[in-house]
This record gives C-alpha cells, sequence and structure tokens, in this order.
C-alpha cells in the first residue's frame, strides 16, 4: 500500500528507522489541502505538521510503498493524529491512492522548532522538492 508523507517522515532515514522495508516511491501532491502547524511536542520542542483542507491548496510530499505492519509501527509514532485516505498525484499527473495522517483535533496554531524544520527541509533536498 502507499503512504503519502509529508513532514518529519520525508526523511528516508527517519522512514527506514521507523519502518524498516518501506520502499521510497516517488514525489507527489495532495490536492486541495495545505500544510499547517501546531500544538506542541515534547520530542521536537515546538510545534508539528498536519494538513488541513484548503480549496486549491497543494501539500508535496513523497510516496512509499508500505506495509499494515508498518502503518501498525507508524501509528505509534503518530499519537494525536489518525489515518487518511487521500488521492495524491505522482509527478507525470497520475493519482495514487494512499494513506497520510492527519491531527486528531484541532490545536492552536504554533511554529516548529529549528530542528524539525530542518529535519522536513533535509526530506525535500532528499527527494528534490522545492
Amino acid at each position: 500500500m502507499n503512504y503519502f508523507a509529508y513532514a518529519s517522515n520525508l526523511s528516508k532515514k527517519q522512514m527506514q528507522e521507523r519502518c524498516p522495508g518501506s520502499k521510497p516511491r516517488a514525489t507527489a501532491v495532495l490536492p486541495n489541502y495545505k500544510l499547517v502547524f501546531g500544538g506542541w511536542s515534547r520530542q521536537w520542542r515546538g510545534g508539528t505538521a498536519s494538513i488541513i483542507r484548503a480549496q486549491g491548496g497543494k501539500v508535496p510530499g513523497a510516496v512509499y510503498e508500505v506495509t499494515e505492519e508498518c502503518l501498525k509501527r507508524l501509528d505509534g509514532y503518530e499519537v494525536g493524529y489518525h489515518r487518511l485516505k487521500v488521492i495524491v498525484f505522482d509527478e507525470d499527473g497520475n493519482a495514487n491512492e494512499a494513506v497520510t495522517y492527519i491531527r486528531a483535533s484541532q490545536v492552536e496554531a504554533a511554529p516548529p522548532s529549528k530542528e524539525y524544520a530542518a529535519v522536513i527541509q533535509q526530506g525535500y533536498r532528499e527527494w528534490g522538492i522545492s
């Protein structure tokens, strides 16, 4: 199955640690959503990423091929989030069904820590997302 990553799980290193055996596939875009930061993470010491519906918005990210066991492992990391089935579009415009994570409840906006933002930016570089 496909998993759409849009934040720190863009990091191929982090995904290998969290889900050994996950396979990076392609960059993709999730239409009609936007990336937001909020809440507070003790691990990251700042807000964490989520997505919200936004007509005309686009969230860049990447697709990994994962197993159901891998998703169960991700569930343990994505505390406060739930799975959402989405349709993402690869660089050739092909639609792909995927699972992603979205915050389970609304939280107050909060900026990400420099460390968390750096992990996301590194993921963008790894995937060639500008």
